[in-house]
Formats: structure tokens, C-alpha cells, sequence
């Protein structure tokens, strides 16, 4: 039927916050503008097992989360100096399942909230990156280095871990999380560790995924994956920001690092295998019985002295690449970062330092940053050092804070308030008409119960039934029957009446 004079009205009403967007106004700052907040209105979700991720069955309560919480950041205030995060540490995809007993749950507590100076400072001097969290990714999932926290024990002849009972180990050979934790890792190369923090040690391909950084999803099989089809590429978007208050980058970006008009390509790191090519030591010919120099820095050591600190020969079960130690970094042998060198027989170009960074123009700082880059090889699988290398190029700074820090540091400003606190709009499309029928949606609160009314005249309004509740997701609908017969205008307004229980720990 056609209905050309119908009208929409969202009326705010006492229960019901003040129209506002999902997200807030682009800020000039990207330390505050390119956190992913869209999505705080969501139920965080996990699979329990393969066969509920195959069947597509998800939920929102587990073992250590007994009521629902909402997904990745919830609240982001800044000063002058700093800009303060609170947030769930939980993802707005469906996580999971992993092959691992661990869960992830809520990182809030009443006083945490992570904070990121808004001015980094470059220090000669550089700070380890140590166990735990290195940094935020945009989605509020943490970020965390390139180690397990277990290393090869000489004594006992084999790795820590976990649950081996002999310690962390050595300290000398350092287990690589990525090779060695892979198959704990769900399919967006995130895991939770045993006090619930889901975190990501490589290459966040779902979160890259959400912000259209050339990644791929098969929405039957649930699996992401590198488009390694195209060769044009866009500038990666900013997908964390590391606790030194440097920007963390998808793996692609401007092949000349001060030229916004270059082509963009995939960032080449600068770590290779030390498999006897570009100048490395050859450790399946020499075995396990030095250390480049980069970790000999890190190690505070001049060489390994003796074989009590050698590490195990590279086999099936120590595979190159099992520890960090198995890789060299190229500017140590003698090629130059940024341009095509050549060493020897070999001649390579790799685009970042030792710590994973560069200095370069992006969409975001058009005048030039320093930035890490998620580092991938050519077939797309994580690369060393994935996110930072062994130190912070940066000053680090504590990332965890507190509330009564945040609340100290005046004028404080509020940037974004989401979650239950969200104010909720008209979809795109907000009406649909099918013959006399209605429908109207809207962006809501999960677990939000909603009280349709509609009115002809703007003066007597008419509770429509049923209610709706805001389930499975960000959006609800309601559909009249019958709306437009007789009709020649309809307003409707929607109440928030009430909320479902969730976990506020942390809001």
C-alpha cells in the first residue's frame, strides 16, 4: 500500500537516555577515535566445543561468567596527558573454542581502568616488554609478547610448562607462544590464559576482520584467513595501541614510509630463521649453542659460556622456530632497515627495526609516526615478532591504572559511555512496509526490554504489545499489523523499561 506520508519519531522519555550515536564524533586525537565502540551494546559470546561452533550455537553464560557482560570497551576518558580505558577484555565476534581448559571472563574490577599517554616519548634507553598485558587492541582484547612465559630447562632435559612441575625454566631459550600454544588458539589466534584474560600473542585476524583490514571469512566454516588473491592493498587500519602510547597496525602499509601516495604493500619484518641464510648462524649444523645478538642484549649476557646453557638440537620436537632465540635480526648482520641491501650473497628489503617498529605517514598521522606493524609472511601466517619485539620502543609506561588516579587527573573529559549507558537510536532503514503491516528497528541494548507505543495524533498514545527484548544481538524489531490501514500517519516512540542483570564488575 502506498503510504507516502508516514512519519517516524523517536521521543526520548524518563527511562530512555537522550538520542545520541552508537559512536562517537571522529576526534582528531586517533588515541581516542580508533577504539572499535560500536559494538559495546553486544552480549560478549563464546563457543563451547566444535561441534556448537559448527552448528553455530553460542552463549553468553560459562564457567567464571555467570551472567552476561558486554563486549570490549565500555568507557574512554582523557586528560591533558592520558587517555583512560575501561573495558571487558572480552570480543564482539564469538570466541572460542579452545583446546585448553581456560575460559575467558570480565577483566573489570571495581578500581582497573588502562591508561595511554597522549604524548609518547622516544627514549635511547629501552625497556623489556615483559609477561602479561604490552597492550590494548582497539577491540578492548589484550595484547601480550611474543613468549609463553616457559623456556627450556637444561637440567631436566625438556620445556617447561604449564603443568611440568619443574618451574619456568632456564631463561636462555624461550618459548615461542606462537608455535608452542597454536592449538589452544581459537580461530581468531586468541586464547585465554588462566585468570580469564583472552589475549592475542600474533596477528588479531578477527579484529582485523571487523575493521576491513583485506582479511577473509568463510561464514560456514567460521574461519578467517589472509586474501592473499588481491596485490592492491589499503592502508591497515590502527588495531591496538601498545602500552608506550604508540599505534599498532594491521601487517599493510605505504611502501615508501613518507610517501601517503606510494603503494601500499604488506610490511616486511625484520627477523629471519637462523637457518644458515643471510649471514645466521646455522643452529641445525652448529646445534643450539649461541644467541643472536639481539637476545643477547636481552639477556644482558656477553655469549653462552657453557653447554649447560645450550639449548636442545633442532629436531621434530625442537623445530626452528620453537624459540625466540631461533631467530636473527637482519640490521645485527649487517642489511639496513628501508632499503635494498646486500650482504654477502644475499640481498633482502625489510621495512621494520628490532622492536617491530617504524617511523612512517599514515591515514592517521599524515605528518608521521613512530608505529608497530602486525608482522605476517607471504602465505599470511604470524611472522616474528608478531606485534613488538623483545623491548617497548617507547617509554613504557603502566598501562593498568586505577579509578582514583584517573579520577585525580583534571579536567578529566568523558569521550564515550557505552554498554547499558548507550543511548539508542533509529536503524539506517528504520521503517519497512509490507502491504498494512509495519516494521520499525532500532539499535539497542542487549538484554533491553522495550515498550512500543503509537499514536495518529500526537495525543493519545497506545501501548503496543508485546514487548520486545533486545536477544542475540544490538537490534530489535517491532512489527504493527495493520498500522497503515485507515492511516494517513503514525508516530511511535520506544521506552527502555528495563534491563536484564549482567555483570557489571568493572562499569
Amino acid at each position: 500500500m502506498n503510504f507516502p506520508n508516514l512519519r517516524t519519531s523517536f521521543l526520548a522519555v524518563a527511562a530512555l537516555a537522550a538520542l545520541a550515536c552508537l559512536s562517537p564524533v571522529t576526534h582528531a586525537d586517533p588515541l581516542l577515535s580508533s577504539w572499535l565502540t560500536a559494538n559495546s551494546t553486544k552480549y560478549a559470546r563464546i563457543y563451547t566445543s566444535p561441534a556448537n561452533r559448527a552448528a553455530s550455537i553460542s552463549t553468553t553464560t560459562w564457567t567464571g561468567q555467570t551472567s552476561p557482560t558486554y563486549a570490549g570497551i565500555h568507557e574512554i576518558n582523557y586528560s591533558a596527558s592520558w587517555v583512560y580505558l575501561k573495558n571487558t577484555g572480552l570480543a564482539s565476534y564469538v570466541m572460542g573454542p579452545w583446546n585448553n581448559p581456560n575460559l575467558p571472563k570480565n577483566q573489570g574490577t571495581a578500581t582497573k581502568v588502562y591508561r595511554f599517554p597522549r604524548t609518547p616519548v622516544i627514549p635511547v634507553a629501552k625497556t623489556l616488554t615483559g609477561m602479561g598485558v604490552i597492550g590494548i587492541l582497539v577491540d578492548g582484547v589484550s595484547i601480550y609478547n611474543t613468549s609463553d612465559g616457559f623456556s627450556y630447562s637444561v637440567a631436566n632435559g625438556k620445556d617447561a610448562t604449564p603443568n611440568g612441575n619443574i618451574g619456568a625454566g632456564d631463561g636462555i631459550w624461550n618459548r615461542d607462544a606462537w608455535p608452542n600454544e597454536f592449538v589452544s588458539f581459537d580461530y581468531a589466534l586468541n586464547h585465554p590464559q588462566p585468570s580469564g584474560d583472552y589475549h592475542s600473542h600474533a596477528n588479531p585476524i578477527a579484529v582485523r576482520y571487523q575493521l576491513g583490514d583485506n582479511v577473509n571469512y568463510d561464514p560456514a566454516t567460521k574461519i578467517y584467513s589472509e586474501n592473499t588473491a588481491t596485490t592492491t592493498f589499503a592502508h591497515s587500519p590502527i588495531i591496538g595501541w601498545m602500552n608506550d602510547g604508540l599505534p599498532y597496525y594491521g601487517p599493510y602499509g605505504y611502501s615508501n614510509p613518507l610517501d601517503a601516495t606510494s603503494p601500499v604493500r604488506r610490511m616486511v619484518s625484520g627477523y629471519v630463521l637462523r637457518d644458515g641464510s643471510y649471514g645466521t648462524t646455522n643452529l641445525a649444523s652448529t646445534g643450539r649453542t649461541s644467541l643472536p645478538a639481539w637476545a643477547l642484549a636481552a639477556q644482558n649476557r656477553a655469549q653462552l659460556s657453557s653447554s649447560a646453557q645450550y639449548g636442545p638440537v633442532v629436531n621434530t620436537t625442537y623445530a626452528l622456530g620453537h624459540f625466540s632465540e631461533d631467530y636473527d635480526y637482519l640490521g645485527d648482520l649487517g642489511f639496513t632497515q628501508g632499503v635494498t641491501s646486500t650482504v654477502g650473497a644475499y640481498t633482502t628489503l625489510y621495512d621494520l627495526n628490532k622492536y617491530n617498529v617504524r617511523y612512517c605517514v599514515t591515514p592517521e598521522f599524515p605528518n608521521g609516526t613512530w608505529a608497530y606493524f602486525a608482522t605476517i609472511s607471504s602465505t599470511g601466517a604470524p611472522w616474528y615478532p608478531y606485534n613488538a619485539g623483545r623491548w617497548y620502543y617507547g617509554t613504557k609506561n603502566a598501562a593498568a591504572s586505577t579509578t582514583t588516579v584517573m579520577n585525580a587527573d583534571t579536567p578529566l573529559t568523558q569521550y564515550f559511555k557505552g554498554s547499558a549507558a548507550t543511548a539508542e537510536t533509529w536503524t539506517a532503514t528504520p521503517v519497512a512496509a509490507s502491504g498494512n503491516d509495519l516494521t520499525i528497528s532500532w539499535n539497542a541494548v542487549e538484554g533491553g526490554t522495550y515498550q512500543v507505543s503509537a499514536t495518529s495524533d500526537l495525543a493519545t498514545w497506545t501501548n503496543l504489545a508485546p514487548a520486545i527484548t533486545a536477544a542475540g544481538g544490538n537490534r530489535a524489531t517491532f512489527t504493527e499489523t495493520g498500522a497503515t490501514s485507515g492511516e494517513t500517519r503514525r508516530f511511535y516512540k520506544i521506552t527502555r523499561t528495563g534491563l536484564a542483570t549482567y555483570d557489571s564488575v568493572g562499569y
